[in-house]
């Protein structure tokens, strides 16, 4: 029987925990529909990871039958790789099928390895690394949509026993709606986007890192590759966190 997983408590909110790039917070009392399809979804890997990335042309979950090699460095623990596996997104799909996007650059797990602070979640090869040496490769749930139905959003860390997953795109863009409504986007830090399978890297359109000399060894990794999305240096989602 796999051991249980227990939710760490919640946040309270600080200044930190800004969610520049989550998209547009929207009142519950708003007269408009608010359009999700814009919204930012991050996928946080290591600068080198991104060779591997761009010579299978995709990102693979986890447990993808496409993913013949090992990243070169995996950011999740053992126990959070067990967890996905165990857990469902529908009938018997596992979590670990399905490629892991956050909704902020400031997730609270991003959070938690900016900030050195331990975390069950995160693999002790990735907490060794400065957070300069990840990067965030950005896509919309637009473009997701659009290139597979096989997508799911889930209100919460993906693996926890409380969390809600929409499997349709109608109730992906209600839950959607319900994340974005909170004033403070505090639950946009935890959920997820999750896409079956793989993504292919042509549907990312931004690579966000730290610094020039970041951005100068991304431009390298990318030179000649079939897609190059833009690199931007936004150090604000990379700055350890308090």
């Amino acid at each position: 029987m796999a051991p249980a997983r227990v939710r760490a408590a919640p946040r309270t909110p600080s200044a930190r925990r800004s969610t520049t790039g989550a998209g547009p917070a929207t009142s519950l009392a708003a007269p408009f529909r608010d359009d999700v399809s814009s919204q930012r979804a991050f996928h946080l890997t290591h600068i080198d990871n991104l060779a591997g990335i761009l010579r299978s042309g995709s990102i693979f979950a986890p447990q993808s039958a496409g993913w013949d090699f090992a990243p070169a460095v995996d950011i999740s623990s053992p126990s959070t790789r067990e967890g996905r596996r165990d857990a469902v997104v529908t009938a018997d799909v596992p979590v670990a099928e399905f490629v892991p996007f956050f909704l902020s650059p400031t997730a609270n797990v991003w959070d938690d390895l900016r900030a050195r602070r331990p975390s069950a979640r995160l693999s002790a090869a990735a907490t060794a690394y400065h957070p300069s040496e990840f990067v965030l490769l950005v896509t919309t749930v637009d473009a997701v949509w659009s290139a597979t139905p096989s997508v799911a959003v889930a209100d919460g860390d993906a693996a926890a026993t409380t969390t809600r997953f929409a499997v349709t795109r109608e109730e992906s863009e209600r839950m959607l709606r319900t994340l974005r409504a909170d004033p403070e986007q505090e639950r946009l830090l935890d959920a997820e986007l999750l896409v079956h399978g793989s993504v292919a890297f042509e549907l990312i359109t931004l690579v966000g890192v730290a610094h020039d000399k970041a951005r100068t060894r991304v431009r390298e990794i990318l030179a000649g590759a079939a897609h190059s999305p833009k690199l931007a240096v936004f150090p604000p989602w990379f700055a350890p966190g308090e």
